[in-house]
């Protein structure tokens, strides 16, 4: 009877842990690695609309790991993303002395005619956060203003 009832306890923790996971593990080029669209440890708004310098090429953080990607001088084309985190689902990142340097990972969806086998490949960039400023920056060129909310 005992072993009916850790066996049947096992079951239920195995069930309940794999549909909490909160990470994806995709495969680059350079080799495996995992990434998460759950920003708790952020505790900021990052989704949105990033600009360069207030225009087009554009990159759009949607809920749920969906997305736009916009290259200079190209069509926006939709994407997958997430931040890249351990095997756990903990955000990686760097801490400088005034901003948070995580690497934002990203899939287009669609195929362009012409695209080459690259493109379908995932990509990283570096996602920043800076504190002083209160600006957030994807590729170092796009943008986005964020407000501190209390009790976040």
């Amino acid at each position: 009877m005992k072993i009916k009832i850790v066996l049947i306890a096992s079951f239920l923790f195995t069930g309940v842990n794999s549909f909490s996971q909160n990470w994806d593990k995709i495969e680059a080029k350079d080799g495996i690695h995992y990434i998460s669209h759950y920003m708790q440890n952020i505790n900021l708004d990052i989704l949105g609309k990033y600009m360069f310098n207030g225009q087009e090429p554009i990159v759009e953080l949607k809920e749920y790991g969906t997305g736009f990607y916009q290259l200079h001088e190209q069509p926006i084309r939709p994407m997958i993303w997430g931040l890249e985190c351990d095997e756990l689902g903990a955000l990686k990142y760097t801490k400088g002395f005034d901003n948070a340097k995580y690497i934002l990972w990203y899939q287009y969806t669609t195929k362009l005619e012409g695209d080459s086998e690259e493109e379908s490949n995932w990509k990283s960039v570096e996602f920043t956060i800076h504190f002083n400023t209160q600006k957030m920056f994807i590729q170092g060129e796009r943008s986005k203003e964020y407000k501190e909310t209390i009790g976040k």
